[in-house]
């Protein structure tokens, strides 16, 4: 139900509107002139606004204008017993939706009304989910401390600041990684770092569908076009005009759509099917694929030309197990918005745990992460997470990329020289210093060895450190 303001100066119609209104649910307030209206407003903060043209003191126009300057969000209807197309005109660029003329009929106020209390929660329910984009999918929410990820936040900010002065296309964009990266985080952080956030952002699988219905998707049609065309349909290139339009998995698209990609990056024009006319667009174009481009176009799979227009800006996200102690950070971030999102109590890691976390090879990447952290959060059975709650796969580097398994050098096994010292040890020895050195103060020893404190836990456990009484 909506929270309604009557501004009224005749009292019965006032009480009538009022009345109508309460017995469906609505809360409604009632004043009868323009600054007692200004004041409610203020107070109350209403979704509609029912204000009369002839008020004492404010006209309706001037209570119009101050309420939009108040609220941009607010709805507002007009009534008047002098309706005229200027005062209707003037109604509608002071900012009122609809103009109903007396004696009013309730029926059409409650129409226009339900209209009003439908948009409102529209907006609402619109800037919710571009808050909530903003703050999932911003260059902030890219976690990561280890030095690839802050070149990646780095190439994101050189990636929003290169829209071009004069209003025209922005440079085209590839996005590289595993599967499993957040490639298409990246890709909406570049959408929402740059100018045109407040554009669309569109989103394409180019692997779901065969190549003559991508065709269509990416290109539409005019009416006509085929025997199925029975009305213009726009094209996602196309809709995605003043904003970016996010290709994923470029490298499954087939050659003859390559070609007709590549006449749009060249000259940001698009001919929907069966049409003799080009349509110029204002787009970004940005890719994304776990393949390399540059081998496929030596294989004959993938247009040579393509590559060099889409690699402008190439952005490279780090497979996690490049990425060190980020894999804790990350944990923590999902332990607790799942926490939140599935009610449970904050879960602690334990010191194998972590050890666990940050040992295994993660071939799904941040994806497989949320994934196996999400599965102990709904299976947890306590405070604690333990290594046996993870359910990590044994047989990992079955399922790791090619290129992230090393083979032995040829040859026997090489032994460890004479007088050589493990490298645990050294490290063992090494931390051991630093905690003695500053009376085992973990947060003092972390600064010290330039590491966080997460990290010195999970190193003090897989080491065996703790402090012993004296």
């Amino acid at each position: 139900m909506a929270q309604l303001l009557v501004i009224e100066d005749e009292l019965v119609l006032a009480k009538n509107i009022a009345r109508y209104f309460e017995r469906q649910g609505h809360t409604v307030a009632v004043v009868h002139d323009g600054e007692a209206g200004l004041q409610t407003a203020c107070e109350l903060r209403p979704d509609v606004v029912i204000v009369d043209f002839q008020l004492p003191g404010l006209n309706g126009l001037e209570v119009i204008r101050e309420l939009r300057r108040l609220d941009d969000e607010i709805r507002i209807v007009m009534i008047t017993g002098h309706g005229t197309i200027n005062i209707a005109v003037e109604a509608m660029k002071a900012g009122s939706m609809d103009l109903l003329t007396k004696p009013l009929s309730l029926a059409s106020l409650d129409e226009v009304v339900q209209r009003a209390v439908r948009e409102r929660a529209g907006r609402s329910m619109l800037r919710y989910y571009q808050q909530r984009d903003h703050q999932h999918s911003s260059v902030q929410s890219l976690i990561g401390e280890c030095p690839q990820m802050h070149a990646l936040r780095e190439m994101i900010q050189a990636v929003a600041a290169s829209e071009p002065s004069d209003n025209s296309p922005a440079p085209p964009v590839l996005v590289q990684g595993e599967t499993g990266t957040g490639k298409e985080l990246v890709a909406r952080a570049c959408h929402l770092a740059s100018p045109r956030s407040g554009g669309p952002f569109i989103e394409v699988n180019c692997a779901a569908l065969p190549a003559n219905l991508m065709e269509d998707e990416l290109f539409g049609h005019e009416k006509g076009a085929f025997t199925d065309a029975r009305a213009r349909k726009v094209g996602l290139i196309e809709a995605a005009d003043g904003g970016t339009l996010f290709l994923d998995e470029i490298g499954e698209l087939e050659l003859s759509l390559q070609a007709k990609l590549l006449r749009v990056l060249e000259n940001y024009k698009v001919r929907p099917i069966g049409s003799v006319h080009d349509r110029k667009i204002n787009v970004r174009i940005v890719a994304a694929t776990n393949r390399d481009l540059a081998a496929e176009a030596r294989a004959g799979r993938f247009r040579s030309d393509l590559v060099y227009r889409l690699s402008v800006f190439q952005v490279r996200i780090p497979p996690l197990r490049e990425r060190g102690d980020d894999v804790l950070m990350l944990a923590h971030e999902f332990l607790q918005r799942l926490g939140t999102r599935y009610g449970r109590p904050p879960m602690k890691l334990e010191g194998a745990t972590a050890a666990a976390l940050c040992t295994y090879p993660w071939p799904g990447n941040v994806r497989e992460l949320r994934n196996c952290l999400e599965r102990a959060v709904l299976m947890q059975r306590g405070p604690v997470l333990l290594p046996e709650d993870l359910g990590l796969l044994a047989s990992a580097e079955a399922l790791m990329p090619a290129s992230a398994i090393q083979a032995p050098p040829p040859g026997p096994i090489a032994t460890r020289a004479p007088g050589v010292v493990p490298l645990d040890s050294v490290e063992r020895e090494h931390l051991l210093q630093a905690l003695e050195t500053h009376g085992w103060n973990v947060s003092l020893a972390a600064r010290a060895l330039q590491v966080t404190r997460d990290t010195l836990r999970y190193r003090m456990a897989k080491h065996g450190l703790t402090r012993q009484p004296r």
